[in-house]
């Protein structure tokens, strides 16, 4: 496969008398011609390579590029060593499809390999799988893995991100699942209300930590009563805070988890991104998707394998608890290779710099007469304020700064990264001195 491909008109004409036919438009003759477009589309004529980029460039240039980033949320601006990038470029790992065919994909099938590895060695889980799309998905399939026929409950916490809820809400409904909301109390899960909306009828909790507010959940008061109850505990986390938090197997949770955008992938307007999933042994055979396993031949080398793949969605399909039948082998590799560059070292690194600023910005704010909400928080926190957020933000965004994401009117929720520097949490401070 190569990035570009081109066809002389000739060259067209030779390949369509190869397989017997006049014309492209003899390719879609089993077509009926009442669904086909008519008149064909009205597309400009062709340009040059040079005129094609300086469109593209053009284009771009519309685009707002802040200088400084201070919103999370679920996406984070965090910077990606180069060798991640120059990895994937390499075309030979460009894939389509599933690597089904081992003996031609050993390459695509040990990076997915590794990928795994290092998601078990960052959660502290026994098993990940191949990936799925993104972290939403991966809360959603969580859930509906923990189901059985005696227990149908979820019980979810409201400090989860929005988007996450919506999608486990969306999968409870197509599944018949009984999806419950567990209320947040000083922005972390009430934990009392936990205790008594759980019973023999709940099959699994799902909590968020740190959650969307950012704040440091009480692990291991929800673990306790999750397990008292005999239900699974799912943990939904930031793979940066591993770096210096519990992870979610030292917690003693079932299953973990999360959004792997921060693991080598830019912003890049919403997408694609990586769900990552693990889980406890017992539970490896409930994992959705795929998982690719190490092996030997027959001369006892080593080799690569897709393993556990072919269950519910081929051959058991009336009892399967997922439609996954792909993964994101592309962003996957991106995340492995992420993780490798980074190591232990460099991943602690980050979460800490994160941690530290975040409380550095939280301190300033708090002196010019912000107040934040969060008891414990990592890298995101709340605060509020007598100040409209619209005038706070649009002030910082003047000055192609991009400020934190507004609750509601007076409520703004904050993030920073190893990618702000204190000379940018300055200049915030000082902009936010002249708004009234």
């Amino acid at each position: 496969m190569a990035s570009y491909i081109p066809h002389s008109g000739r060259e067209q004409q030779e390949m369509l008398q190869e397989i017997g036919l006049a014309s492209t438009e003899d390719l879609f003759v089993s077509i009926p011609e009442e669904v086909r477009l008519r008149p064909s589309l009205d597309l400009p004529a062709g340009k040059a390579e040079m005129e094609v980029l300086q469109d593209m460039k053009r284009m771009a240039d519309r685009n707002t590029v802040f200088r400084s980033i201070f919103r999370g949320a679920g996406a984070y601006h965090r910077y990606i060593p180069a060798m991640v990038s120059h990895v994937l470029a390499n075309e030979t790992l460009q894939t389509a499809y599933t690597p089904y065919q081992a003996e031609i994909s050993q390459g695509v099938l040990q990076s997915i390999f590794e990928y795994q590895t290092g998601i078990c060695e960052l959660t502290g889980m026994d098993v990940s799988n191949a990936s799925v799309y993104d972290g939403a998905t991966a809360a959603a399939e969580a859930v509906a893995m923990c189901r059985d026929r005696k227990r149908n409950r979820a019980l979810v916490s409201a400090a989860v991100a929005p988007g996450i809820l919506n999608t486990i809400r969306t999968y409870c409904f197509g599944n018949e699942m009984d999806l419950q909301i567990i209320p947040v109390d000083a922005l972390v899960t009430d934990a009392q209300a936990l205790q008594e909306m759980i019973d023999e009828q709940t099959a699994c909790v799902l909590v968020q930590h740190p959650n969307y507010f950012g704040s440091l959940e009480d692990m291991e008061t929800i673990e306790k009563i999750v397990h008292g109850a005999k239900a699974k505990l799912i943990m939904s986390v930031d793979p940066i805070s591993l770096g210096v938090l519990k992870t979610p197997g030292e917690y003693g949770a079932d299953a973990a988890v999360g959004e792997g955008q921060s693991l080598g992938m830019p912003l890049a307007f919403g997408g694609p991104y990586l769900g990552f999933m693990a889980a406890a042994d017992a539970m490896k055979r409930k994992l959705p998707g795929r998982i690719v396993g190490q092996t030997t031949d027959a001369d006892g080398k080593t080799g690569y394998v897709l393993t556990l793949q072919a269950r519910e969605q081929h051959i058991r399909r009336e009892k399967a608890s997922s439609n996954i039948c792909s993964n994101q082998a592309l962003c996957a590799l991106a995340a492995g290779v992420y993780l490798a560059a980074m190591g232990p070292r460099g991943l602690a690194d980050a979460a800490s710099q994160s941690v530290s600023k975040a409380h550095y910005l939280a301190g300033e704010l708090e002196k010019i007469g912000f107040r934040v909400e969060n008891e414990k928080f990592f890298s995101e926190f709340v605060t509020s304020s007598e100040r409209i957020s619209g005038q706070i933000l649009s002030a910082l965004e003047a000055q192609g700064i991009l400020g934190g994401l507004p609750l509601d009117g007076h409520r703004i929720l904050w993030c920073c990264t190893e990618m702000n520097s204190r000379q940018q949490i300055d200049e915030v401070i000082e902009i936010l001195k002249e708004v009234g």
